[in-house]
């Protein structure tokens, strides 16, 4: 096969999520000596917006989504350690987990496999995730985006919590602050002071980068 060729089936196996095929495919690319931000940057992230845009059109459902998204984090197991040794940048560090009380994380894992695909080191704490792990999380690893999730609307009240708690570590300002989950809305995202609400795996992406914009463009360089 063609460079050519490894990128356009890597898209196109992303994109229906034929996992072994995707991995198959990331191998003969790099025996090909392709480079791996190329199968990364040139198939792998293009397919999954593609994805995020199918979704976000009604086309594809979660489903859809998943399995896009577990084809290409096979891919990105294999592609992480290369990647790290090129040294190509990341977009910035995003900790993430689900809340205290709240054992739910498919929502979470895709938004990790989204993230990850779009740039990002993500750091995932799990769940169950207390207010002070978190806390000890960010002084330990530094991100720029700290994400909550809750499943259930009995642990949103958490939320709040792990934004009090930060606030008393004196680390509320040196994180950007997301939230999601099934039943959080923007209403209950800005009632507790976060600094991002998204929908979905795909607007979660475009939120963060949109809010490490905002966030780079107030502080001078």
């Amino acid at each position: 096969m063609t460079p050519e060729e490894i990128l356009q089936g890597l898209y196109d196996e992303t994109l229906v999520g034929n996992g072994p095929r995707v991995l198959e495919l990331t191998e003969e690319g790099l025996a090909l000596q392709m480079e791996p931000q190329t199968l990364l940057f040139d198939a792998l992230i293009p397919s999954l917006e593609e994805v995020g845009a199918r979704f976000e059109r009604g086309d594809f459902f979660v489903p859809e989504m998943l399995i896009a998204g577990r084809a290409m984090a096979g891919a990105m197991e294999r592609l992480r350690p290369l990647l790290a040794e090129t040294g190509v940048a990341t977009v910035g560090k995003f900790l993430m987990g689900t809340v205290k009380g709240d054992v739910h994380d498919i929502g979470k894992n895709l938004v990790n496999i989204m993230l990850e695909g779009a740039g990002f080191e993500v750091i995932d704490l799990g769940v169950q995730v207390a207010p002070e792990k978190f806390v000890a999380a960010i002084e330990e690893h530094q991100p720029d985006i700290v994400g909550f999730s809750a499943f259930l609307t009995t642990t949103m009240p958490m939320f709040k919590a792990n934004i009090n708690a930060l606030e008393k570590a004196g680390l509320r300002d040196s994180v950007v602050v997301m939230v999601g989950g099934a039943p959080v809305t923007q209403e209950y995202a800005d009632a507790v002071g976060a600094d991002g609400y998204a929908a979905d795996a795909s607007a979660t992406v475009k939120k963060a980068k949109a809010l490490l914009d905002e966030r780079r463009a107030k502080v001078p360089a």
